[in-house]
């Protein structure tokens, strides 16, 4: 783990999906979202909705190396998706990540301010101070420079 390592924060809103990271070691990611790629070597996720139901309240609680990505359609993602609305993204491309071991992120990261994001990109060592969202945006000089 360097200073410079970029890390992407990203938001998981459903139980299920919650379910796939921490049983199975994986997260998607549309491609149509990040045409460019994935370039993180640590994916932090941030849970809202029902994901976060258990906790009580949003906020980043894990984080993990992205050990590979893949490129994969949905429908070999989600095989038991049948809803209307599956089957109308099932021929779509997502980055399938994959992780060997998800940490837990003590203390989490809030959100006092309730921003909205999908991603945000940052640096280990902001992720490894911050203590709510604004800090990944930290100017302060001690932190890495990425552009």
């Amino acid at each position: 783990m360097f200073p410079d390592d970029r890390v992407l924060v990203s938001v998981i809103n459903r139980k299920r999906d919650l379910d796939y990271l921490l049983k199975e070691q994986w997260y998607r990611i549309p491609q149509i979202q990040m045409p460019e790629g994935i370039y993180a070597e640590y994916i932090a996720f941030f849970l809202s909705g029902t994901a976060a139901k258990r906790f009580g309240k949003s906020a980043v609680y894990y984080y993990a190396r992205n050990d590979g990505t893949e490129l994969v359609y949905r429908k070999d993602l989600l095989p038991n998706e049948k809803s209307k609305k599956a089957r109308k993204l099932a021929n779509e491309v997502y980055y399938k990540l994959q992780f060997r071991k998800i940490e837990d992120k003590t203390p989490p990261i809030t959100n006092p301010n309730n921003r909205r994001f999908a991603f945000i990109y940052t640096t280990w060592d902001r992720f490894l101070d911050a203590r709510t969202i604004p800090d990944f945006y930290s100017k302060n000089d001690y932190y890495v420079d990425r552009i």
